[in-house]
């Protein structure tokens, strides 16, 4: 098994870093900081990310995906928002039965993705992280909204297999990543099997997750301070060690795996023994990944069923 370290990089710490992702059409890393509702963008130089801007993206911004007809769509607060390029914010829809606030027992999308095709895939979870409260929505290529999955805890990591017959969806609340059969041609999940289980794991659960271009998985464990890359069968190939307890995402920019992090939770002792808590980690780990798959449908008319 290799072991890898994980380096810093420039922009200032994020309190709820998460979902990197590299938008090949406009040469940026982008990623945000859930709980203070922004989206965040930068330039590679190196091994280094140099900030570019940020913009507010809801009261919360659980993941950014980029879009093909330009800027971004993310899941936000309780339903799917637009951003363009020049900061401008706008909630294309709001999902039955989605929102609130964490005293009122209310949910917020998490985290997500988009497959090849170019349809957009949104997660769910309870701000108190209340069993069965996630779902899985999705977004087509007609602008139509329906639900996936439900019954999820805290719908996580999303990511294919190059062949686009697997996608793998993990629960951190269930301490599970799952590997679900995938058809391309309709978007639509067929048989699962748990593909990694934590619930025994000292080391953490798995939070966002990646897959490279070999078909293997990388999985940021919150609460490991760790990155871990897997086989498409579950065994452990490589750990990158992360000075920040919890990593939460992670993706590739060509052969640099770009690793986010979080402070949030924590109180101000574990903070600071932590300087580097809550910004983007890099290392080289010899593989390479693809950029993040653009949502390819229309960002107006957006209907739910």
């Amino acid at each position: 098994m290799i072991r890898l370290q994980a380096t810093p990089t420039s922009p200032e710490p994020a309190e709820h870093g998460e979902g990197p992702v590299f938008d090949a059409a406009a040469q940026e890393l982008v990623w945000v900081d859930i709980t203070a509702g922004l989206v965040r963008r930068g330039t590679i130089a190196g091994d280094d990310v140099v900030p570019v801007a940020a913009h507010r993206g809801g009261d919360t911004v659980g993941f950014v995906a980029p879009a093909a007809a330009g800027g971004w769509l993310l899941g936000a607060g309780a339903g799917i928002t637009r951003l363009t390029a020049e900061g401008e914010a706008q909630v294309l829809i709001v999902l039955t039965g989605e929102g609130g606030s964490e005293s009122t027992g209310g949910t917020r999308m998490n985290d997500g993705a988009c497959d090849r095709a170019g349809r957009f895939f949104a997660g769910t979870m309870a701000f108190d992280e209340q069993l069965g409260a996630g779902s899985l929505y999705r977004l087509d290529l007609d602008g139509t909204v329906s639900t996936v999955l439900d019954g999820l805890t805290i719908s996580n990591g999303l990511g294919w297999s190059p062949d686009d017959r697997t996608v793998y969806l993990s629960d951190s609340g269930a301490s599970t990543v799952w590997a679900f059969d995938y058809d391309l041609d309709t978007g639509s999940f067929g048989d699962r099997r748990v593909l990694l289980d934590f619930s025994d794991d000292p080391a953490g659960v798995a939070d966002g997750l990646t897959v490279d271009d070999e078909g293997c998985l990388w999985t940021a464990l919150w609460g490991g301070a760790q990155v871990r890359r897997w086989s498409p069968e579950g065994e452990l190939l490589a750990v990158v060690e992360v000075a920040a307890q919890n990593t939460t995402s992670c993706a590739f920019v060509g052969d640099l795996l770009v690793i986010s992090t979080s402070v949030h939770g924590m109180d101000d002792a574990a903070r600071a023994a932590q300087p580097d808590a809550g910004k983007l980690f890099t290392v080289r780990p010899g593989v390479s990944g693809p950029p993040a798959h653009p949502y390819r449908g229309p960002l107006g008319a957006l209907r739910q069923r």
